[in-house]
């Protein structure tokens, strides 16, 4: 067993510092105190002098050194930083302001398109997507049965089973509180195509983006990720009740819908919510992956989860997710899904956005006994239909990534890490307020209006 170093030897100092996720959240644009900041490019001050070093994050740093601030504030090409959005409004905002207009990618001979464009496309799409259905990693996986149980569904727990053990054991899994993750990647917008022609990105080692992010998890159902990547932030996390994400771009909102995982988590770094993921599903055949016969499993939000997360005039048609685990090894080594968007625009056609997301898992290793997917990428497909042909698009888009610390059990990490930010726990408690002022306003009604004589006494459930 591999046990990762590197982490642990500074993690007291920076618990006895107050060093959380939720520190890391620093509103000044210039100041990024989170682990995101070792990966960025560091400005030195020349000297001849020898220079007296500090210890700090648990790397030696000569006094004088700075690192190069993260972009948070107004965009440079003329886009303007959304305030923080009341509970549900961002999404919509989103919805209105990007679907609903032409493409906003312009194709060139040299690239596919404006890069600061790409790079909202990129964060925006592959930063922190989130997984289909709710699920609870703290509830025990279903018994396999056969008995009065379809074939296909028998199917799939038994391949869960499989990837349960393969990937370390129900025992090893149930022993983690939390986890922690450190990786780098690169995304690049490869590709556009449009009714008359296709765009393809020449100069995709100039033209990629390049960052970090780190992942925090806890039970039950807490998370919490920070992506750094050209020259912009974006941090998303979930408390257990409430999802949240904020970009520069849009500023802070919250995910409509039921709480649901961070879909990055499901990408080799936690099996335990992957199984519990898969919970439900069916398996549907075999497929056989760059030589590796594969089981495929499926699973899909049902209608109600569809229609909670819908919003405005952005409907949720569907959104599937398959698993293919090796027949051999029992792991999960692709992972891809398809998330059908209707744009009902006032007094115009319907706009179709149709996402379609293939992740592939590599360097599977032991980690305090648990499998854990240490590289990987994925391949983005963002399709745009329904209304005149000649407005038609396609792009793909590409990330690669490698983990480079994983630990479990972290000492000092607290739900306070995973608290939203304040302004959402206002509009949250505000609208729960009002739900439940209105609530009670219209019982009274009710009282005054059928008589006291006339109260029959329910218990509401």
């Amino acid at each position: 067993m591999e046990r990762k170093q590197g982490f642990f030897s500074t993690l007291k100092e920076e618990v006895v510092r107050g060093f959380s996720p939720a520190r890391s959240r620093t509103k000044s644009p210039g100041r990024s105190a989170s682990p995101m900041s070792r990966l960025f490019r560091r400005k030195k001050v020349s000297t001849s002098n020898p220079e007296p070093l500090i210890a700090r994050s648990g790397s030696l740093r000569p006094v004088g050194e700075t690192l190069t601030p993260l972009m948070e504030g107004p965009d440079p090409d003329g886009g303007e930083i959304g305030g923080s959005k009341r509970v549900g409004s961002g999404i919509g905002q989103w919805v209105r302001g990007q679907l609903t207009r032409n493409p906003s990618v312009t194709a060139n001979e040299s690239g596919c398109g404006n890069r600061r464009s790409d790079l909202r496309l990129l964060l925006g799409v592959m930063g922190a997507p989130l997984a289909p259905v709710h699920v609870s990693s703290t509830e025990p996986l279903p018994h396999l049965s056969i008995k009065d149980t379809p074939i296909e569904t028998s199917s799939a727990q038994y391949i869960l089973q499989q990837y349960t053990a393969a990937s370390g054991g129900q025992r090893v899994q149930s022993s983690i509180k939390n986890a922690y993750a450190m990786g780098k990647m690169k995304m690049i917008a490869s590709e556009l195509e449009t009714a008359t022609k296709v765009v393809k990105n020449r100069n995709v080692s100039r033209a990629a983006e390049t960052g970090g992010f780190v992942l925090w998890q806890m039970n039950p159902d807490m998370w919490y990720v920070e992506l750094a990547v050209g020259g912009s932030k974006v941090h998303a996390g979930c408390n257990g009740k409430l999802v949240w994400r904020h970009t520069p771009w849009l500023g802070a909102h919250t995910a409509k819908g039921p709480v649901r995982p961070l879909r990055r988590a499901l990408q080799g770094l936690d099996p335990r919510s992957t199984a519990s993921m898969f919970a439900d599903a069916v398996c549907i055949g075999e497929k056989n992956i760059n030589g590796d016969d594969c089981f495929i499993l499926k699973v899909a939000a049902d209608h109600r989860t569809l229609k909670a997360r819908s919003e405005g005039p952005a409907e949720i048609i569907r959104h599937v997710l398959f698993g293919y685990f090796s027949q051999k090894t029992g792991l999960l080594v692709q992972m891809e899904d398809s998330h059908l968007t209707r744009i009902q625009s006032n007094g115009g056609e319907a706009v179709y956005w149709e996402t379609t997301t293939n992740s592939f898992l590599d360097d599977y290793r032991p980690v305090e006994g648990i499998m854990i997917a240490h590289s990987g990428h994925s391949i983005v497909t963002l399709f745009r239909f329904g209304e005149m042909a000649m407005c038609h698009t396609k792009t793909r888009m590409e990330e690669a990534w490698t983990i480079e610390e994983v630990a479990f059990n972290v000492p000092g990490l607290s739900v306070d890490c995973f608290i939203p930010p304040s302004d959402l726990r206002t509009c949250e408690d505000e609208k729960a307020k009002s739900s439940s002022t209105s609530a009670h306003r219209a019982k009274v009604a009710a009282l005054e209006s059928s008589g006291i004589d006339n109260v029959v006494w329910k218990v509401e459930i």
